[in-house]
């Protein structure tokens, strides 16, 4: 509902916090035993998970996508002839500077203290696109998820600023969590 100059006003529904009642749409709690968002108190705002009980464990995300491009973009890619230099050198460098900073860039994500991030691209000539492929490491009270998915996507962003001189319909595409290891919840591998 707008009100006022341009202001917007969004009322949000108070999360179900019980963990054995069923969902407020009828569905039971999924496998984890969570019933509820845990980023909203029992009021429903918006706050930080305390992850103070939480014991420090070794914690893994890998996470990936791709950018499509044309033949043309892509060979530019592989042969390092781009206007502004190395490509992938440098989204690499973008995408660990980008798990680094996730906290800065996603409200409510903890800042971690990373022991690890690897960036991999593979070019695939088939489909005109290049993968990336982010791990991301930690020995901490939460999971580096968000620092794996934030790799990938400015990774990609980066390849897109790089070529968009040549290429401005590049898409970024499939970008997701593949797999997660430590903690409460143990391993979680996406579906493939």
């Amino acid at each position: 509902m707008m009100t006022g100059a341009g202001c917007c006003h969004v009322s949000h529904p108070v999360p179900d916090t019980s963990t054995d009642s069923p969902h407020p749409d009828g569905t039971a709690p999924d496998e984890a035993g969570a019933s509820s968002l845990t980023h909203f108190d029992a009021s429903g705002q918006a706050h930080m998970v305390d992850v103070a009980a939480k014991p420090a464990t070794h914690r893994v995300a890998r996470a990936t996508g791709s950018i499509r491009m044309e033949p043309a973009t892509l060979a530019l890619v592989a042969r390092g002839q781009a206007k502004k230099g190395d490509v992938l050198g440098v989204a690499r460098i973008a995408a660990i500077q980008a798990a680094k900073r996730t906290a800065e860039l996603i409200p409510l994500c903890h800042p971690l203290p990373l022991t690890r991030v690897t960036v991999d691209f593979e070019l695939d000539e088939a489909a005109c696109s290049v993968h990336c492929t982010v791990q991301a490491e930690t020995v901490g009270a939460t999971g580096v998820e968000m620092e794996a998915l934030t790799a990938v996507q400015v990774g990609l962003l980066t390849v897109y600023d790089m070529c968009k001189a040549v290429d401005r319909g590049m898409v970024m595409q499939g970008i997701r969590l593949l797999e997660k290891r430590g903690g409460k919840s143990g391993h979680w591998v996406g579906p493939a």
